[in-house]
């Protein structure tokens, strides 16, 4: 007996020994770690080491063509790199590391989203109660924004108020809901359990449930429609009564009555010939893919009351009211066994593309990242792993060959690289909305910037088309002048089965709250 208990004395002495020595590994990696984050720390600080200073390149360089869209197969025994570009490497890896640290830290420092201007805002409106929502039927039709972070009841009531709504609601604490009517019937206080995310104590809805605020009312003269835009001249349809849902006669029509209207039946396109206002959405039979010459409906809408074939041309505006049929979004059902990258290099509109994805397909895309800023605004995959397979493809900059080779297919959207470094550059000097001051472009900085970044859009584009497994090219200005035909191609590579309709409100609502406004653009 005394035999069996000495060897186990034996094992647990050695037991001790053994955790003794992990746990002094342990404090000896993580010191490790420590000193090389803060040194690195310090090198950004400090400014590193010199850049070359470069002059800007011209605004006509124009990126290679690269595939126009086509899918590829590649093998990494192509041939090699371009010996300028190998004899960079180690410095592209450096800057990538830079790059990925100064996004870090601007994640974690709250001010770090300048692009929003910061306003003194009041509560105007008058609050109505509790009420059931449904994601399948929404009580509340006319847009919808998110702020997981700093959601206020009064940032939603400013928002619909100055898209021309009359009533705001709010649900889980950050979503905001605006509508012109409400579908739901009233239920309990007390289901209304959620406080906003950025206003302790104001009631921000709950599970399921809308606390609805009914704005302070504009007189007619005053209200400003945001996010109006003009859309073209179109060929009637050929049946406007099954085309539209709404229509209204008014003799003294301009396009700003239109508009109001369609505003208020809460539909997102108003569609003019005088004397007769037509509300709807975009569908098949009135896609608005092939717009007409603007002098048809200048005719169309003039004075002159002879009957032509230019009575039949319409002008189309967007209204501010969002087309609802796609903005519901969620993870896979199942997790994917294929994992898709969605590669660029930074500022060449990754997150533009992940929008439309979303809105395409409905799944949320992930991100190999984490920027606090787009989940707070309703990117719901940014915090989720990224290997998880809940996404539909993972927005990344790498581009090492191990990190390639992690994926079994990629898209890889190519921008302009004058136009991705001035995007970049704007992100990098005043956020995701942001423009970079004159002070900073006339600076030393932008040369240096472009000096650093510029071979690394040219190696980031190169080692995906040699690594990548199965790659689909998608050119920004393409998706730009084409995006129907261009996020077909893309929900078709996904293997994601989408209806028309719903690529038709993906483009209705294409511009996000991630576009920059054009106001300040350099040539």
């Amino acid at each position: 007996m005394a035999k069996p208990f000495y060897r186990l004395q034996r094992f647990l002495r050695r037991m001790q020994m053994l955790l003794l020595f992990l746990g002094v590994a342990y404090i000896m990696a993580g010191s490790v770690l420590l000193l090389q984050r803060a040194s690195l720390a310090a090198t950004q600080r400090g400014g590193g080491p010199p850049l070359p200073s470069l002059p800007p390149p011209p605004a006509a360089m124009e990126p290679p063509v690269l595939g126009g869209g086509a899918t590829r197969q590649h093998t990494p025994d192509e041939q090699t790199a371009p010996r300028w570009l190998a004899s960079r490497n180690l410095e592209i890896r450096q800057l990538r590391r830079r790059w990925f640290h100064s996004l870090m830290t601007e994640q974690e420092n709250p001010g770090a989203d300048r692009g929003r201007p910061h306003r003194k805002i009041r509560h105007k409106g008058t609050y109505i109660g509790c009420f059931l929502d449904d994601a399948k039927d929404r009580a509340m039709k006319g847009s919808v924004f998110y702020d997981f972070r700093k959601m206020t009841s009064t940032l939603c009531q400013d928002t619909c108020s100055e898209s021309g709504y009359q009533f705001a609601g709010l649900e889980y604490g950050s979503e905001c809901y605006c509508s012109n009517r409400i579908t739901s019937a009233r239920t309990r206080e007390e289901d209304c359990n959620l406080d906003c995310k950025g206003e302790k104590g104001a009631p921000c809805g709950g599970v399921g449930r809308l606390s609805v605020y009914k704005v302070e009312e504009l007189l007619p003269g005053q209200k400003r429609y945001r996010n109006v835009r003009y859309r073209g001249c179109f060929k009637r349809p050929a049946n406007t009564s099954t085309t539209f849902l709404v229509q209204s006669i008014q003799p003294n029509l301009t396009s700003q009555s239109c508009i109001g209207v369609c505003t208020d039946k809460e539909l997102p396109l108003a569609v003019l010939r005088r004397p007769v206002c037509y509300c709807g959405y975009a569908s098949s039979e009135f896609s608005l893919h092939d717009p007409a010459e603007e002098w048809r409906c200048a005719k169309a809408n003039s004075s002159d009351t002879t009957p032509s074939d230019d009575q039949d041309f319409y002008q189309v505006y967007q209204t501010p009211v969002q087309d609802s049929r796609c903005t519901e979004r969620k993870f896979l059902p199942e997790k994917s066994s294929t994992l898709v990258a969605l590669s660029s290099f930074p500022g060449a509109g990754n997150t533009w593309v992940r929008h439309l994805i979303e809105l395409a397909t409905g799944y949320y895309t992930g991100s190999y990242y984490f920027d606090g800023s787009l989940y707070n605004k309703g990117f719901k995959g940014e915090k989720d792993y990224w290997k998880s397979g809940r996404t539909i493809c993972v927005k990344t900059h790498e581009s090492g060959r191990r990190e390639i080779e992690m994926y079994d297919a990629a898209i890889l959207l190519i921008r302009n690289p004058y136009r991705s470094l001035m995007a970049e550059f704007n992100r990098k000097c005043a956020g995701h909305l942001g423009y970079a001051s004159e002070q900073h472009w006339r600076s030393k900085e932008w040369p240096e910037f472009v000096g650093s970044y510029a071979s690394w859009w040219a190696s980031h584009v190169l080692d995906w088309l040699r690594f990548g497994q199965r790659v689909l090219v998608v050119h920004y200005e393409e998706l730009q002048g084409a995006l129907f035909p261009q996020l077909r191609a893309i929900t078709s590579f996904l293997n994601a089965s989408v209806s028309a309709e719903r690529l038709l409100c993906a483009e209705s609502n294409q511009d996000g709250h991630f576009k920059r406004s054009g106001a300040r653009q350099r040539a």
